[in-house]
């Protein structure tokens, strides 16, 4: 009896190289700590279908595909379409963009150009909307848009402080909704954008409520777990990642009550912040709770950021809400892409106070010049406040784990020493 051998297609190769990515980082969240929360089984089943069985979630939907957080999502919604943020954290994709970008690119600017060569998307965009905030993800923009995808840029600007940059960021926005209404085929509504504004403002206020549980001496859930949260906002359906988020916010506030500590007792606290992490890119956070400390918060991309600030609207009308829309989006933006960046650090500064952390790590992708440029100001303003802070690069390779998990370890051991001596 003769065997028959399927050849594997490129993309299907791909896919199950990127689902070994994808299990390997699931099995050690799931299995490397004691109990996770039971809601987090919806979070895991998620990334699951979506990365290791390769389902799409919005077959019937207009996939809008967005390479920044400043794409306001409150606007594509109010248009019936779904927004699905494309910053990705595949090896695999780094890999193949690593051959289109120079070799000093942002490994998370390498990966999102990969999948975009490769194809390998569970649900592929429809369009691709790209702000002018990262250089490198705006030059990237013209080349995804060679590979034949439709791309709009979205200006945005490099200041926040001035009535200039905030009226030139208004015009920006105004000018996306109407071009995305053209393009979608669909009239913004009064209604439809209302609705939208309370359905997004929904799900930001469930994220405060989740992460302010864990300002409590015993930390209720691990910061890999969060990650997982808040980077499944960026592809999953705003109405059922809502109903995951409720019931895990009911099961953390049952946790406190009973004095659960998914920590040690004595784990040092941590805020994380730099380079976004993005699934399954979660390795330094893995490693900081692998060395027995918790990351109790976080000011990047990928988590904090994307819930900080609600749309304020002073008159429920179209402009009116679309203009609040914009300012929320500038006034709460801690992105190191400004020319100044003092509320970055001033952030930074009062979650270490409110999460009564013990210290802080600042991770920067290697080639991330902004946050590579930046992290000298920072740690300055960490070490005048007297906050015990750590620089580490790194990019998506899964090698040099040896040197960061050393460096890791000596810092969490520095910080309990720190807290023996206060005792």
């Amino acid at each position: 009896m003769t065997r028959e051998y399927k050849i594997e297609t490129p993309q299907e190769k791909q896919n199950r190289h990127k689902a070994m990515e994808a299990v390997a980082m699931l099995e050690k969240i799931k299995h490397d700590f004691k109990e996770p929360p039971k809601a987090m089984e919806y979070f895991y089943n998620l990334y699951e279908d979506v990365y290791c069985k390769h389902k799409p979630l919005h077959e019937n939907k207009i996939k809008v595909g967005t390479l920044c957080i400043q794409v306001p999502s409150e606007i594509i919604h109010a248009l019936d379409a779904v927004p699905l943020r494309l910053c990705n954290g595949f090896y695999s994709d780094d890999e193949i963009g690593g051959d289109l970008l120079p070799s000093k690119s942002c490994p998370l600017v390498k990966a999102t150009v990969g999948q975009f060569y490769s194809g390998n998307f569970s649900d592929k965009p429809d369009m691709v909307i790209s702000p002018t905030t990262c250089d490198q993800k705006a030059k990237s923009g013209a080349i995804i848009e060679d590979m034949g995808y439709s791309l709009y840029d979205m200006e945005f600007p490099r200041t926040k402080e001035s009535e200039e940059s905030r009226e030139y960021w208004r015009r920006s926005v105004r000018k996306f909704s109407k071009e995305l209404s053209l393009d979608l085929n669909k009239k913004l509504t009064r209604t439809k954008l209302k609705e939208s504004i309370k359905k997004v403002g929904h799900a930001q206020h469930l994220y405060h409520q989740i992460t302010s549980l864990r300002q409590n001496q015993n930390v209720p859930i691990l910061g890999v777990d969060m990650f997982l949260v808040t980077n499944a906002f960026f592809f999953d359906k705003l109405e059922n990642w809502t109903k995951g988020a409720t019931a895990l916010l009911s099961e953390l506030k049952q946790r406190v009550e009973n004095d659960f500590n998914a920590a040690k007792k004595n784990s040092p606290r941590v805020v994380y912040t730099g380079s976004p992490p993005i699934f399954p890119n979660l390795k330094i956070p893995l490693l900081i709770e692998q060395s027995d400390a918790v990351v109790v918060a976080d000011e990047t991309c990928s988590s904090n950021r994307m819930f900080n600030d609600m749309v304020s609207v002073d008159e429920w009308f179209l402009y009116d809400m679309v203009d609040g829309i914009a300012d929320r989006y500038l006034k709460g933006c801690t992105c190191p892409i400004f020319t100044k960046n003092n509320d970055r650090k001033r952030r930074i500064i009062d979650l270490v106070k409110k999460y009564n952390a013990d210290g802080v790590v600042y991770q920067a992708f290697a080639g991330c010049q902004v946050y590579e440029m930046e992290q000298r100001s920072v740690l300055e303003a960490m070490e005048k406040e007297g906050i015990p802070i750590i620089y580490l690069e790194s990019d998506y390779s899964p090698s040099h784990l040896g040197q960061l998990t050393t460096r890791i370890e000596a810092f969490i051991e520095s910080l309990k020493n720190r807290k023996r001596k206060k005792l």
